[in-house]
């Protein structure tokens, strides 16, 4: 009978991961970042527990969509009152919060549990090339999510 490997805090090894978003899809770069934060990438992945790094992510202004999705691909919210949805095209909430096209990428890629919120604590999306991480020495990750060829 084989025990399901647990583990423990000290020898999890959290690094701190930037990736540029600059021309990249949205889609792609959304399914790396997901990865990442759930651990995925590492020998010590554990379905049940939080073994994955930091991710901050630097000019999500510039993420890119293929085909008509600029126009016709919608966000939607609801206040919670009667008549309160909002819709909005990827255009317009690219303009006002850019940041926010990421995170719900992201997000909807976790799990949907106490343990996806956690995940999601970890990802840090900024709309510029600033970020106030440095004092964490982050990594400077290359994701290629457009072909070759293709930019």
């Amino acid at each position: 009978m084989t025990k399901t490997y647990l583990p423990s805090q000290e020898s999890l090894d959290r690094k701190w991961y930037v990736v540029d978003a600059d021309g990249q899809r949205l889609g792609r770069l959304a399914t790396e970042v997901a990865n990442i934060l759930r651990g995925k990438n590492k020998p010590t992945f554990t379905p049940h527990m939080d073994v994955g790094d930091f991710v901050v992510i630097i000019n999500a202004e510039k993420i890119q969509v293929t085909g008509k999705k600029r126009d016709q691909k919608l966000y939607r919210r609801h206040s919670g009152r009667p008549g309160g949805m909002k819709t909005e095209t990827f255009a317009k909430l690219q303009g006002r919060i850019p940041e926010r096209i990421l995170e719900k990428a992201v997000k909807g890629m976790l799990p949907k549990n106490a343990l996806g919120r956690k995940l999601f604590t970890k990802l840090k999306v900024y709309a510029g090339p600033k970020h106030p991480h440095e004092a964490q020495t982050p990594q400077v990750l290359e994701l290629k999510t457009v072909p070759e060829g293709d930019n």
